[in-house]
């Protein structure tokens, strides 16, 4: 069974597409991150958009790390300690722990399949994929609301020493409990120790 490890974080800004940089702050930090067969997963730090591509850190960022319960100790580490995520430096607080939760809408900030670099091929790639882990959901890149580009689809990039990897946000939509929950223990895509396929339940606004 796996839960989520949400850290309280503290610091002023970071990159605002920082995956592979916290990805080699948190495997110097905790060496798991970064060996095979240790299943550990984290979702990218939350905060305001700034600008010039960076993200503020706010007293509400978290850092959320998925893992296996039995792999806590393993992550607990963390708490109290200073990073080092490309310019920025932050600091994580003491985790609470969260169980993961079923619903019928989850998204992932980021997701990426190798060659998939427009909205069509992600999202045929996309429906393939949860139909081979025997999950029935609707997948959708859900589109950008403001700016010079709304209306458009939520393309990504995954910065990996200084090569650009596209993704896309996306949602799956219609899941039963189990359909959900599988998702979100398994995530999608490539590159899931570097925060893609980190997915998320989505509630329906009041």
């Amino acid at each position: 069974m796996k839960i989520d490890l949400r850290f309280p974080v503290e610091g002023d800004s970071l990159p605002l597409e920082h995956g592979y940089l916290l990805y080699a702050a948190l495997s110097r930090a905790v060496p798991a991150f970064h060996q095979p067969g240790k299943d550990l997963r984290f979702n990218l730090i939350t905060g305001e958009r700034g600008p010039r591509g960076l993200l503020r850190l706010t007293q509400f960022s978290k850092l959320r790390v998925r893992v296996e319960a039995e792999m806590v100790g393993f992550v607990l580490p963390l708490a109290g300690q200073w990073l080092q995520v490309g310019p920025g430096k932050l600091r994580l607080g003491v985790p609470s722990a969260l169980p993961l939760t079923p619903a019928p809408l989850v998204a992932a900030r980021i997701v990426t399949f190798k060659n998939c670099v427009t909205p069509e091929a992600f999202l045929s790639h996309a429906r393939e994929q949860i139909d081979q882990m025997g999950i029935k959901g609707d997948p959708g890149i859900p589109l950008i609301r403001e700016g010079d580009r709304a209306g458009q689809p939520q393309r990504r990039v995954l910065r990996i020493k200084g090569r650009a990897m596209i993704g896309y946000a996306l949602q799956v939509a219609g899941l039963t409990a189990e359909e959900s929950i599988r998702l979100q223990e398994g995530g999608l895509g490539g590159r899931r120790r570097m925060g893609c396929g980190f997915f998320l339940p989505i509630r329906p606004r009041a």
